[in-house]
């Protein structure tokens, strides 16, 4: 049986900046379902019901949030910011700056796998931390929260007239219009055990290498390849805004 972890909300609620009226709902949002599981006899809810939750109210405060701050663009661009504010990426980094890595209660199998670093369950753990704020203060105050760290990840757009892309469609983009074969992508070689593999990926015009990068995964690697060659073809024009995506003004 697991031994029940305390945790020091004044704290957390301190670091979070938001009070709770029911306190049992930010314990429930910081109980992973692997805890709960082995802390059966106690009774102990998980997050995935608020996280559910909170993934819904993520997607309005974040739309509300673009609405508001860049009246002027279409909704397809409205639609790319929103997807890289509330993927999984974004909602995990939003978890580290709160330090949800720290007080999440996680079960002896998930801690010994590496569980604080993974990306789903952090990201999951933010979404339940807005669900549970939700319900115990209402919409206005879990838009407030998530305030903070949208304004944190997009303070680097300040063109009225940009243009967001990641950086492989971007770069298949430059080559189309130069009327060249799509670039292509060779996985070099992998680094480390199985649990904590790293890639190295190159990317190549025809058969000539453009640029190279290491990731967790071929995706990450890939993206960051094709980073570096973007830079390398359309020098300063293109400003990082996230490790895949960045930020071209018109």
């Amino acid at each position: 049986m697991t031994q029940i972890r305390e945790i020091n909300i004044p704290q957390f609620e301190k670091r979070i900046g938001y009070h709770f009226q029911k306190k049992e709902l930010l314990i429930q949002a910081l109980t992973h379902s692997s805890y709960a599981y082995e802390s059966q006899q106690q009774h102990r809810a998980d997050n995935e019901v608020l996280e559910f939750l909170g993934d819904s109210v993520v997607g309005l405060a974040v739309a509300d949030f673009f609405y508001s701050a860049f009246p002027n663009l279409r909704e397809g661009e409205l639609s790319k910011l929103k997807s890289i504010a509330a993927n999984t990426l974004s909602l995990s980094q939003f978890a580290r700056k709160n330090k949800l890595d720290k007080y999440i209660l996680l079960g002896k199998g998930e801690e010994k796998s590496g569980g604080r670093k993974k990306r789903k369950i952090l990201a999951g753990a933010f979404e339940a931390l807005v669900g549970a704020i939700y319900l115990d203060g209402g919409f206005k105050e879990a838009r407030n929260f998530l305030r903070g760290p949208l304004q944190s990840l997009f303070k680097k757009i300040k063109s009225k007239k940009f243009q967001i892309n990641n950086y492989k469609s971007a770069l298949q983009e430059y080559f189309q219009k130069e009327n060249l074969p799509p670039p292509t992508y060779r996985t070099i070689t992998t680094l480390g055990p199985d649990h904590r593999k790293s890639f190295i990926v190159e990317v190549y015009a025809d058969k000539q290498p453009l640029a190279k990068a290491e990731g967790r995964s071929k995706k990450n690697a890939e993206q960051g390849a094709a980073q570096k060659a973007l830079k390398n073809l359309l020098g300063k024009k293109i400003r990082a805004l996230t490790w895949e995506t960045f930020i071209l003004k018109k």
